[in-house]
């Protein structure tokens, strides 16, 4: 589960997943030692969570938010039981979006001074590649074809005091036609562009670690067809 706390990615694993100890400046054992701010700093994994301590590791991130803390990996013994305790301690909201390519340039939009992706919620009963397709084309104005599933982002929010976990599903796009593109202003799009991969690097400078985790996420896959089609 790819989750994201004030914009600092915490990825929530089962036990069981191969992880190296060598990728983590420091390994809390949860259950034997308590988790405090002064020790999220840098890449750290928290071992062995329970659900009081995810309730913690939210309460920490939601109210100090550690300026050091640069990604945390949470690994529980009990998977299941974790996802559903953070679907009945938020609401959870479903959208659904694109990275849309034309040729070699990947489109970007303007919103809320970051650079994003398009991406909108889903209405009732609309199914995740639908809705993705109808946000792209309705909030750039373009059509396109759709793709694969890129991956799955989670990040919480409060609104109207309630805590929110959103849920996005991502799919690669191609551009068949964007001849009368223009941002969804009632949107508060300002902007939308074709982007260069030099472009889009310095794009992410200036946006959301969940957009940056879609873009290292397909690139990735990016990578694995390519040699796949080799093979």
């Amino acid at each position: 589960m790819n989750l994201f706390i004030n914009d600092i990615p915490v990825r929530i694993l089962p036990t069981d997943h191969k992880i190296h100890k060598k990728d983590f400046n420091l390994v809390i054992n949860a259950s034997t030692e308590p988790i405090t701010p002064p020790k999220l700093l840098n890449r750290v994994w928290i071992r062995h969570a329970r659900t009081e301590d995810m309730d913690n590791i939210l309460d920490l991130l939601d109210h100090t938010t550690p300026q050091g803390l640069l990604r945390l990996t949470v690994t529980v013994d009990d998977y299941k039981e974790m996802r559903k305790f953070l679907k009945k301690k938020f609401k959870i909201i479903k959208a659904a979006g694109g990275l849309v390519r034309k040729g070699e340039k990947i489109l970007m939009i303007y919103r809320m001074k970051k650079w994003d992706l398009p991406k909108g919620k889903l209405e009732k009963k609309e199914k995740n590649r639908v809705a993705a397709k109808r946000e792209v084309q309705e909030e750039c104005n373009i059509k396109v074809e759709m793709g694969y599933k890129i991956c799955t982002t989670w990040h919480t929010y409060t609104m109207k005091r309630k805590k929110i976990l959103k849920k996005t599903v991502w799919y690669s796009m191609d551009v068949l036609k964007d001849s009368k593109m223009k941002p969804q202003i009632e949107e508060d799009i300002e902007e939308v562009r074709w982007m260069t991969p030099k472009e889009v690097y310095h794009a992410l400078q200036h946006s959301y670690k969940s957009i940056a985790f879609v873009f290292d996420t397909y690139y990735h896959k990016e990578k694995e067809l390519a040699v796949a089609k080799k093979d």
